[in-house]
């Protein structure tokens, strides 16, 4: 049979008039998906997109991202085949009532680069985001779908974040350590990333999470978060927790604008603002160079620090 075939085998139930298949539901990165989500979650709130609607994910994906896809229930979640995962195949349910929006590729899109990401997804499911309260776009869909524990770890402790899906974004090693140091004079300190070795008896290293449910139990249960431009900025929002978020190569109000909790920093860049995917090899470079605008000097990043955790015990 061929993949064609077996993709317009969808069950009866499921091809009542108002269906609705979503194609590329929503990238290959947890980030990209929790907030996709949350526009999905809006749409169908709203009425712009029916109850459980047919969403066909990219295969392959990282096995958190497919964890965060599964905790959605309000959605029939599919598989993409690899051959229909870019618009050069066109794509048919077999039903001429049925309703496709048609999102593959999206990082590549001019207009994703240049806008929220909520937004984005938002006007693609046929919702006005301008006509959306600020709080109904926080990433509110997901903290009742995922049971959370008080992890092992020491209360009061700052989650640090130094990774990113892209590396373009993951913080440089010596603004991990000087974050890490600093941190340290606040309280207890978990990094996703390696500790130094100066720092070994005193920073705790997070192994990776075996599952959403313990990733979310970290997050919801940290004092603070420091982190990268990434998935776990939305976590944080998910979860109400206080983060200090850097954007080396994107616009904060693309990702953070409606997240009350959050403190955003946009580093100075040679960048082009928005890019997704490096270039070549100089992009790294480059992506290095705006962490260090101010030569070794790190004064700034001690004042965003103090900024940061001000704002948030002033907002309790």
């Amino acid at each position: 049979m061929s993949a064609t075939k077996a993709i317009l085998q969808i069950p009866a139930r499921m091809t009542a008039p108002a269906n609705v298949a979503i194609l590329n539901g929503f990238g290959r990165a947890m980030g990209d998906a929790i907030v996709g989500l949350q526009a999905l979650h809006l749409a169908i709130r709203v009425g712009a997109v029916p109850p459980r609607p047919l969403l066909f994910r990219l295969p392959g994906l990282p096995g958190m991202v497919e964890s965060v896809h599964a905790a959605a229930d309000f959605a029939d979640i599919r598989m993409l085949p690899w051959e229909f995962a870019t618009p050069d195949r066109p794509f048919d349910l077999g039903d001429p009532s049925a309703r496709v929006i048609d999102i593959r590729d999206f990082a590549f899109d001019p207009e994703f680069q240049r806008k929220a990401m909520i937004d984005f997804f938002l006007q693609r499911l046929g919702v006005a985001p301008e006509r959306v309260p600020a709080g109904w776009r926080r990433n509110s869909w997901l903290a009742s779908r995922v049971k959370t524990k008080r992890p092992a770890l020491p209360s009061g402790y700052t989650l640090v974040c130094p990774k990113a899906s892209m590396r373009l974004r993951d913080m440089p090693d010596e603004i991990h350590a000087h974050i890490l140091r600093r941190m340290l004079t606040f309280g207890p300190v978990v990094t996703q990333g390696a500790v130094p070795d100066a720092l070994s008896s005193s920073v705790i290293h997070l192994e990776p999470c075996a599952s959403l449910d313990d990733l979310c139990s970290v997050v919801r249960h940290a004092r603070w978060m420091i982190s990268t431009d990434t998935g776990m900025v939305h976590l944080a929002d998910a979860f109400g927790v206080g983060c200090l978020a850097f954007f080396p190569t994107h616009r904060p109000e693309w990702r953070v604008r409606d997240y009350p909790r959050t403190v955003s920093l946009e580093l100075p860049t040679r960048l082009p603002r928005g890019i997704e995917f490096a270039r070549d090899p100089r992009d790294y470079a480059l992506a290095r160079a705006s962490w260090f605008f101010d030569g070794d000097d790190l004064k700034w990043l001690d004042l965003a620090v103090d900024q940061a955790l001000g704002r948030f015990a002033s907002r309790g």
